[in-house]
């Protein structure tokens, strides 16, 4: 499984990337878990953020959802900080 994480926004407007795939770590199962849930609360269509605020589109083998601070669950918060943290 391939995950992706592209942050946008943000104070400084930096765009962000970062790619895991799931087939080259140790522990796929909760990578599975935690993507399969990250994508049932997002959208469709990128949400209005808050000023100053991230918004975060996520992607996983092919199938893009979109969701922006401060309403992310607790899921796709944890989602965008492994990828972003442990992805290239």
């Amino acid at each position: 499984m391939r995950i992706q994480v592209r942050r946008t926004g943000g104070f400084a407007g930096i765009e962000r990337f970062a790619e895991v795939d799931t087939a080259d770590r140790d522990d796929p199962g909760s990578w599975v878990a935690l993507a399969g849930q990250a994508l049932t609360e997002g959208r469709d269509t990128p949400p209005v953020g808050v000023p100053d605020g991230f918004s975060y589109q996520i992607t996983v083998d092919g199938r893009t959802v979109y969701c922006a601070d401060p309403r992310l669950t607790p899921e796709q918060r944890e989602l965008i900080s492994r990828v972003l943290k442990e992805g290239s």
